[in-house]
Order: C-alpha cells, then sequence, then structure tokens
C-alpha cells in the first residue's frame, strides 16, 4: 500500500521507533527521524507521492481536518498504535476556536520546522500557596473525544493558574520534542504559512488532554469535520506548491 516514498518513510518510522524504547531514548529517536524525513527535497518527494493517490488516501482523509488550534492537520503515514506521522500547515491570524489556548496531548511528539516559523510558549500549574504577580488565570478543560463521532468534548474541570516558563521561536531547520504532558502554545510567527512535520509516537496515549483559556469559556463540543479524498489530494497539491516555492 504505497509508492518507494511512502514505504521508504514507513520503514524509516519503523527502524526508528519500533521497540521498547525508554522515554528520553525515543524523544530522541522522534526528533532524528522527523527532522530526517522533514528535509524539504525528501518531503517534497513523499508529499508528492501522496497527492498522485498513493498510500492510503482514504483512511488519511478520515484523520485529517482543520483543528480547533488554527491550524491544517494533514495525516501522510498512519502507523496504528505505535506512530502518526502528519503535516500540520499554520496559517497566520487564523482566528481559530481555540487558538489562544495552552494544553498538552495524548503521546509524546516531535516536530521539525520545515518553512516559516513558530512561536511557542511552555506553561506550569501553580498551586495557590505559589501565586505570583504574573501567572495567567484560567479555565481548565479536560478535552476528550465523543463516544459515537471524532468531535471534541470538553469538560470543565473548574479554575486554574499557570506560570509561564519557556518562551521560543523555532524557524525553518528547528525541531524539537515534547513529553505528552507538557503544556504549551505554538502559533504561526510569519505573515506567511509555516509548514511543519508533526510525529506523535508511543503506543500508550492518554485518555484525554488537558486545556486552559484565558479567554473566555468554550463550548461543550467542537466539531471534527473530516477532509473527503479530493479535499485532502487537493490540500497536498497545494502543500507540494508551497514547498517548490520554499
Amino acid at each position: 500500500m504505497g509508492g518507494r516514498q511512502v514505504l521508504a518513510a514507513r520503514r524509516r518510522l519503523a527502524e526508528a521507533l519500533d521497540g521498547e524504547l525508554p522515554g528520553p531514548e525515543r524523544a530522541t529517536a522522534a526528533r532524528s527521524v522527523v527532522t530526517e524525513l522533514g528535509s524539504p527535497d525528501r518531503l517534497l518527494e513523499l508529499i508528492a507521492e501522496l497527492a498522485s493517490g498513493e498510500g492510503d488516501p482514504e483512511g488519511c482523509a478520515r484523520l485529517s481536518y482543520r483543528h480547533v488550534l488554527g491550524f491544517d492537520k494533514l495525516l501522510l503515514i498512519d502507523g496504528g498504535p505505535r506512530h502518526m506521522l502528519r503535516a500540520h500547515v499554520w496559517h497566520p491570524g487564523a482566528g481559530a476556536i481555540g487558538e489562544e489556548d495552552i494544553h498538552n496531548h495524548r503521546s509524546p511528539l516531535a516536530s521539525y520546522v520545515v518553512r516559516g516559523r513558530l512561536a511557542m510558549e511552555l506553561y506550569e500549574v501553580v498551586g495557590d500557596d505559589a501565586v505570583a504577580a504574573d501567572d495567567v488565570a484560567a479555565a481548565r478543560y479536560e478535552e476528550s473525544l465523543a463516544e459515537r463521532s471524532a468531535d471534541w468534548v470538553l469538560k470543565p474541570t473548574g479554575p486554574a493558574r499557570l506560570r509561564l516558563t519557556h518562551v521560543g521561536q523555532y524557524a525553518a531547520g528547528s525541531s524539537y520534542a515534547l513529553p505528552a504532558h507538557t503544556l504549551h502554545r505554538a502559533w504561526c510567527d510569519t505573515d506567511a504559512p509555516t509548514v511543519t512535520l508533526f510525529l506523535e509516537t508511543g503506543a500508550e496515549r492518554r485518555r484525554h488532554t488537558d486545556v486552559f483559556t484565558a479567554a473566555g469559556p468554550h463550548p461543550g463540543a467542537v466539531a471534527k469535520v473530516p477532509l473527503d479524498v479530493p479535499d485532502y489530494l487537493s490540500a497536498l497539491r497545494d502543500l507540494a506548491e508551497q514547498l517548490r516555492a520554499a
């Protein structure tokens, strides 16, 4: 199921990530392989092959959509519970529902910035006995998937206070890896779209993520609208054109 580039990417991911690697070693391996696969020429070859209909366009389209955080999420390689390789296309000023949200993930992740630039902030939750003047007051939610659909369900769990611990910028050629529980916020930091190659890895996925917002209450559920196959292939062709123009 797939052409030469798809099969090569699947094989490389399996070589790097299959097996019982300890957490720090797995993060290092994930960051290394996503950097390798995200090199512009290699990624362009993979995207162009997928855009021609190779791989699993039906399965990948079902798991590709506009994310509530304001980027297009395009699944490239579905490695089941072991790893998922996606392209994220971040749009400046997207105005998405959750673009200000601070959140974590179900699985450890690694990401490589292919073009453009991301800004990122890292946070930690602070207790009432350690409050500082510049802490952020936020509403806390548990985010999970609806039982009979892929919609996001947000359950309020009360107020919280967060402390900013790190601010960074990641330009093209940069990479990073984060444990699943790390609270962060990221956004496109340029006037042109930013493209990242994003890898989730690890067989054990958390049942929910934590979402914090200081921008007012969230709706209880947010629809996740998957792409159909023609729109998925069109998005890949557009992405290939962006990579050629980079």
